[in-house]
């Protein structure tokens, strides 16, 4: 296993011990209420199946979600929440990719530079460190739902570009305009995913040494705590022993 995913994988362990239930909750609705801007038909509408998939995983109360999409698709959302995208570099020179919904783009741009100041980054401008991943649609699976062979062919059949296997589960990658219909042949035959988003993939990594994974952490557990803050991307790696120091 890469040390990048493996150390994504002790953040998350560590994020899911930390995490309040209403920041969750809170950060799902918005992404419910904004994603059904564009239609409560979740089968035609990919990024609010993504949004349900999210609150499904995270045990939100039905009526809850179902009453965000409602008031997405009728306007009658409280706050007007807009995407904004921040970029920047943390510890090491590692690129980072912000997704955030807010209402307010001065207060968010300048709690993400504080934010990326205080954990040895800097806030860039827009685009400064896109080239470094590529748009994707990401579509992720247990690893007992099926086997690497038959989950490959199933992304295969699918028209999906890529899928890897190890053993936290399967994540097929596909054409961001192609995840709806995608996600829709793999549901056919695998059941509902995981998760299922367009998502920013690393087309290069850097390597981070153990006093520059500790503060990447840092970096990235403070973007992902702030209300605003829905997706956090890094294209940093660490070895597997320094992943296992950490995640001790």
């Amino acid at each position: 296993m890469a040390g990048h995913s493996q150390f994504k994988n002790i953040m998350h362990r560590k994020g899911a011990q930390d995490a309040k239930r209403a920041k969750v909750f809170t950060k799902i609705i918005r992404e419910l209420t904004t994603s059904a801007r564009a239609g409560a038909d979740a089968n035609a509408n990919p990024r609010l199946r993504a949004a349900m998939l999210a609150a499904r995983a995270a045990n939100m109360p039905k009526d809850t979600m179902e009453r965000a999409i409602k008031r997405g698709a009728g306007g009658e959302g409280e706050t007007d929440y807009q995407e904004v995208r921040y970029e920047g570099y943390g510890p090491g020179g590692a690129a980072v990719i912000v997704e955030a919904l807010t209402d307010n783009r001065n207060r968010t741009a300048a709690d993400i530079r504080s934010i990326f100041s205080k954990n040895g980054g800097n806030l860039g401008e827009s685009n400064s460190v896109a080239f470094s991943f590529a748009r994707v649609g990401e579509i992720v699976y247990p690893a007992d739902r099926a086997s690497a062979d038959v989950l490959l062919e199933a992304a295969i059949e699918a028209g999906a570009d890529d899928c890897v296997s190890d053993a936290d589960g399967h994540v097929v990658t596909c054409a961001p305009d192609a995840l709806g219909e995608v996600q829709k042949a793999l549901e056919a035959k695998l059941g509902a995913p995981e998760k299922a988003k367009l998502a920013w993939k690393p087309q290069n990594t850097i390597a981070l040494d153990e006093e520059q994974a500790k503060t990447m952490l840092g970096l990235v557990e403070g973007l992902e705590d702030h209300d605003d803050v829905q997706t956090v991307y890094a294209n940093f790696e660490v070895s597997d022993d320094i992943a296992a120091r950490l995640g001790a």
